[in-house]
């Protein structure tokens, strides 16, 4: 698979698929332990009538040498200055766990501090900013971490017995869950944008409480789905979750 970046001074987003000069951009941010390439089948099935631009975040693929971030906020302000964003295109973002975090955290300041805002933020598979629960994983030891993979169905299990590439994914991953298990949301962040909150029937890290408490996170409305499946129903209902995705994107102004 050969992969091309959005823009070639831009070592932040990837685009596999071309697009239309109309199409309307979804930008994704990936969960914990995740890469852009998670979201090659999104950008696949999608184009070209949406341009999918998939976040890369440090310390994984060919930004492995990059080091990783360990702080939601110091990863939305550097995400949020590197975006190719706010140059016409109708744009929309999508991210899945940690990434839902982090998409609602670079809209906030995409609108405090440049005016800016996109037309719609996709949150899935985690639960409201305002919800905090205490967690620990980011400091016991490796296989807990992958005790936690194999519970969430997060990779393939025949990955997780490959002792050298469980080298290579296990730094990052453990700084991602650094970042979103000491996150917590500045008091009374609320956004401007619509949201849409898409959520397994059978997430164990996402209570339908904590799905619905996206609502006091913005003043636009808010909208929440259900799919039958745990954290990764994406891979799941992929087909089902995109239905809501293009129905959502078709009705953006232009």
């Amino acid at each position: 698979m050969q992969v091309t970046t959005a823009f070639s001074q831009d070592v932040w987003t990837r685009r596999y698929h071309e697009a239309g000069p109309d199409a309307v951009r979804l930008i994704c941010f990936p969960h914990a332990g995740g890469s852009a390439s998670f979201y090659f089948p999104v950008s696949r099935a999608l184009a070209p009538r949406v341009e999918v631009l998939a976040v890369q975040y440090p310390g994984r693929q060919e930004r492995r040498r990059d080091p990783a971030v360990t702080s939601i906020h110091e990863l939305a302000d550097q995400i949020a200055e590197a975006l190719p964003y706010g140059d016409g295109r109708p744009t929309a973002f999508f991210g899945h766990s940690m990434g839902a975090t982090l998409a609602f955290e670079v809209t906030h300041r995409l609108e405090r501090g440049r005016g800016l805002s996109p037309l719609h933020v996709f949150a899935s598979g985690r639960r409201a900013p305002s919800r905090i629960r205490v967690e620990d994983l980011h400091e016991r030891g490796d296989d807990a971490i992958v005790a936690e993979l194999r519970r969430l169905s997060a990779t393939d299990d025949r990955l997780l017995e490959d002792q050298e590439l469980l080298g290579m994914i296990l730094p990052a991953l453990r700084s991602d869950y650094r970042a979103i298990e000491t996150y917590r949301a500045r008091p009374d962040t609320r956004l401007r944008c619509p949201l849409t909150v898409l959520v397994g029937t059978a997430d164990p890290l996402v209570t339908p409480d904590e799905a619905e408490a996206w609502r006091a996170h913005t003043t636009g409305p808010t909208d929440v789905r259900y799919f039958p499946g745990g954290h990764f129903y994406l891979s799941e209902r992929m087909q089902d979750v995109l239905a809501v995705v293009t129905e959502v994107l078709t009705a953006l102004p232009r």
